[in-house]
């Protein structure tokens, strides 16, 4: 993502902001210090050998690019003592902010299971990850970790990950774990560092270039970006409605982009949905992918797995790096925060998305409105 606003927007302006969706969770104020974070000569020697789609200009700028703390804005608003709210933003260049939001949020998930609430244990979840991983396999999933914002704490995400490699050792002829979206783990563990185009980008560009073409103009900026990259495409940044209308409008790009993203709404509608869409383009629906990544577990893995067979692969998440449950009764679970990042502006313009839970919008209200009004969707 940072690479593809390097090359085609880099001096946009950007706005991310906080929002806690668990407003009964008190957060406790984060310490925050990552002004010495950088990336080494060893780990930029891995990044270029193990993603070759990076040209040397964007890893000359990573191996330079300092977090600059002072671009966070946070408004810590007292409850309890020194706990309450927190409000935050993120303001600078877009190529600079946009590597704000994963460890913000991780870093105030782990804050608040540190110090505001430690109802929960690290018994047992290594045993638990690796049987987790263990079941995947053997239904024959593809799968990558997809935890790295909302986890329990980093020591949460690193056993994870190692349990789950010990899983495909023990199973090596059973599904296949692809990667996890953790490059530090990813480095450290010897597997790859995976992810797919968020919805920032068909937020920024909405707003930038206008609504009408966005999802075919973000997909065309992104695949010139990356021309020798796996193109997968997010589809519910403004509803999977007004992708696949723009989508089924241009049979060459869907020929090319190698799958799509289900990240919102019913995923059982999906994959007849888009096996729909790409029949009507005379494309072999069979050849393509699709990766789900919506709050996954388990169960609805494996009914996923029932239904697309060997199309389907899952993005997860929290299910795997924030799965716990409460001492004090351990019949009731710890659950995850409920929080997010999003960007919010770019260049003074507001940033929305719908998704396809046409309910649960972010952004400026009366953008939103305006953008279903758009693509045909109902405003209400």
């Amino acid at each position: 993502m940072q690479n593809a606003v390097l090359q085609n927007f880099p001096d946009v302006q950007a706005i991310y902001r906080f929002t806690n969706l668990s407003r009964h969770a008190i957060i406790s104020y984060p310490d925050i210090d990552f002004d010495q974070v950088k990336l080494t000569p060893t780990e930029r020697v891995w990044l270029a050998q193990t993603c070759p789609y990076f040209p040397p200009q964007y890893l000359d700028y990573l191996e330079n690019y300092r977090f600059k703390p002072e671009q966070v804005h946070i408004e810590f608003v007292p409850v309890n003592g020194d706990k309450g709210h927190i409000e935050m933003t993120a303001e600078g260049p877009w190529v600079e902010t946009i590597l704000w939001e994963v460890p913000l949020m991780a870093c105030l998930s782990e804050t608040y299971f540190t110090i505001v609430d430690n109802d929960w244990s690290y018994d047992g979840q290594e045993d638990l990850a690796y049987q987790k991983g263990k079941a995947l396999l053997e239904a024959g999933c593809v799968f990558s970790e997809f935890g790295t914002r909302r986890r329990r704490s980093f020591h949460t995400q690193d056993f994870v990950v190692r349990a789950l490699i010990k899983a495909t050792q023990d199973l090596p002829n059973s599904g296949k774990l692809t990667g996890t979206s953790n490059v530090f783990l990813a480095h450290k563990y010897g597997i790859n560092p995976v992810g797919t185009v968020a919805h920032e980008w068909f937020m920024g560009i909405g707003a930038l270039k206008g609504y009408e073409s966005v999802n075919d103009l973000a997909l065309e900026i992104w695949e010139t970006t990356y021309p020798n990259a796996i193109l997968l495409a997010l589809t519910d940044t403004f509803s999977t409605t007004a992708f696949f209308q723009s989508f089924s409008k241009n049979p060459a790009r869907a020929k090319k982009w190698h799958g799509l993203r289900q990240d919102s709404g019913d995923p059982l509608d999906f994959a007849p949905r888009a096996k729909e869409v790409y029949i009507k383009m005379g494309i072999d629906h069979r050849e393509k992918m699709i990766i789900y990544s919506d709050s996954l577990n388990l169960d609805k893995a494996l009914t996923l797995k029932k239904q697309a067979d060997e199309i389907a692969s899952f993005g997860i998440g929290t299910f795997l790096s924030n799965d716990f449950v409460k001492v004090s009764d351990p019949k009731s679970k710890s659950p995850a925060l409920n929080m997010v990042i999003k960007l919010a502006e770019v260049d003074s313009k507001s940033c929305v998305k719908i998704s396809d839970d046409l309910s649960k919008n972010t952004g400026n209200q009366e953008v939103v409105k305006d953008v279903k009004r758009l693509f045909g969707l109902p405003v209400n």
